[in-house]
């Protein structure tokens, strides 16, 4: 009878929490996201597949990484034969700005217990913390507002790159190479995008041949992880200077 009535109470506390405003608010605001993450995470499974990966491979990476740039950026690098060394540290200075994104989030999300920050810092990517930072002020419970916006996007970008892989298995890519374009496209177009100064075309344009550089010079894919270091120290020695 008692495990009955805690079952009960339970269940009615489970369903207060689905039906929280700032959860349905969280969930809601993250359709946008969805939106963005969709053509992405398809080009990312189909990417991912056509470089060796198998469908279910390529989506446990989603699940397990959940970083966009990140995932792009090491497929190609597994396909190319990179250590596994390399490829743990690009992922690192790929995703090194979480740091700052969580830091700056935190400040809304305060006195939580601690096993809930691992959780939530998983959550954020580029998008998710641009949506909760404009936000989540306005919610009445931060944590479930993050937590409904977050997870949402992450289903979103799990389901869009499973999507991609799944399809290759019905879909004929052929030879021609069409995916390849896919990534350096996609990272052209993002960093058209942030250059608004003279002083990031020059650390573009010296990151570029720098990389060409050591890709000559040095074997194996350490080239982007040297262009990437000595890239953002000249970003903050012109910062410095300016």
């Amino acid at each position: 009878m008692q495990q009955r009535e805690e079952k009960i109470v339970n269940k009615k506390k489970l369903t207060a929490r689905l039906n929280d405003p700032s959860l349905k608010s969280g969930v809601k605001d993250a359709l946008p996201i969805i939106l963005g993450y969709l053509p992405i995470g398809i080009a990312y499974g189909m990417l991912a597949v056509n470089k060796g990966l198998t469908p279910l491979q390529t989506t446990a990476m989603s699940i397990f990484v959940f970083a966009g740039s990140a995932q792009l950026v090491s497929i190609e690098m597994i396909a190319a034969g990179a250590a596994v060394a390399a490829i743990v540290v690009m992922t690192f200075l790929v995703n090194l700005r979480h740091l700052l994104l969580s830091a700056s989030l935190s400040l809304h999300l305060r006195n939580l217990p601690l096993y809930y920050y691992p959780f939530l810092g998983f959550l954020i990517t580029d998008e998710s913390f641009a949506v909760a930072m404009s936000k989540i002020e306005s919610q009445k419970n931060k944590q479930r507002y993050f937590l409904g916006l977050g997870f949402t996007a992450y289903l979103g970008w799990v389901f869009s790159s499973a999507v991609g892989a799944f399809l290759t298995e019905f879909i004929d890519l052929g030879s021609g190479g069409a995916l390849d374009f896919v990534l350096p496209a996609m990272f052209v177009v993002l960093l058209v995008m942030q250059i608004s100064s003279r002083s990031e075309i020059i650390v573009a344009v010296f990151s570029a041949f720098a990389s060409l550089f050591f890709a000559l010079t040095i074997n194996g894919s350490w080239n982007i992880i040297l262009a990437t270091v000595l890239a953002a120290f000249l970003g903050v020695y012109i910062d410095g200077n300016s």
